[in-house]
């Protein structure tokens, strides 16, 4: 019976003192509740950000159809349409996937 005791405490240690690495947020948005993993920054960024990445970034923003993608300069120019049916346009840097613009 003690030797039981003792696995069971040590195994409460075990599961209470694990690293909160593995925890997960919530991210409630236009596409309902999800469940995000944590991202990590890399200490240094060489690659631009994908087209993909550039029409999640305008969604997110408002837009709900996109109707073009193009690279121009240093930027993405995500055209489309948005809830309302207007014109939207979203301007995002290619490097560090910030929105520049958005008109």
């Amino acid at each position: 019976m003690r030797k039981l005791l003792i696995i069971g405490a040590t195994a409460l240690v075990a599961i209470t003192s694990a690293p909160q690495a593995f925890a997960q947020s919530i991210v409630i948005g236009p596409d309902g509740v999800r469940l995000a993993e944590p991202q990590r920054e890399p200490a240094y960024r060489s690659r631009e950000i994908s087209e993909r990445d550039a029409v999640r970034i305008a969604r997110s923003e408002g837009v709900r159809d996109v109707d073009d993608v193009r690279r121009r300069g240093s930027r993405f120019v995500v055209e489309g349409i948005d809830r309302r049916g207007d014109d939207i346009r979203v301007d995002i840097d290619r490097r560090t996937g910030d929105v520049v613009a958005v008109r």
